[in-house]
């Protein structure tokens, strides 16, 4: 997940920041050509966020494994620290909650769901049948 952001990331600067550019062709050398692991991506985000304002926007964060989702908080973390303009909106079920809450502490966290009568307003808007002419 966090590979695929900065490459959304990347793509769209106008140019690729030379020490990326250089931690992928290392990378490429390295056995079996693989790509960047955690720490060397983390780093990246790190240089990129640190240097423009930048908004992350992580959906359903519930529906990632837990061991996984812990590291990706943890990794937001640590981009946030070297960060401090970089926003992040993560949404996910109520259960996620405490793990959010425990890597980020300190920033703001707002529960935000439905109201009952939103929803039954879309189940009928949905369901209904189309008026024929």
């Amino acid at each position: 997940m966090l590979g695929s952001l900065l490459k959304q990331i990347v793509t769209g600067m106008e140019a690729i920041p030379e020490d990326i550019s250089r931690a992928f062709q290392e990378q490429k050398k390295a056995i079996s050509g693989r790509g960047p692991q955690l720490i060397d991506i983390v780093n990246m985000l790190q240089a990129i966020t640190s240097s423009q304002r930048t908004f992350v926007c992580i959906d359903a964060l519930d529906e990632c494994a837990a061991v996984h989702r812990v590291k990706i908080l943890d990794s937001l973390k640590q981009i946030l620290e070297k960060s401090p303009d970089t926003r992040i909106f993560i949404t996910g079920r109520p259960h996620i909650r405490g793990d959010v809450e425990r890597r980020e502490s300190d920033k703001s966290i707002f529960n935000l769901c439905p109201n009952k009568e939103d929803i039954i307003r879309y189940i009928r808007v949905k369901h209904l049948p189309t008026p024929t002419h």
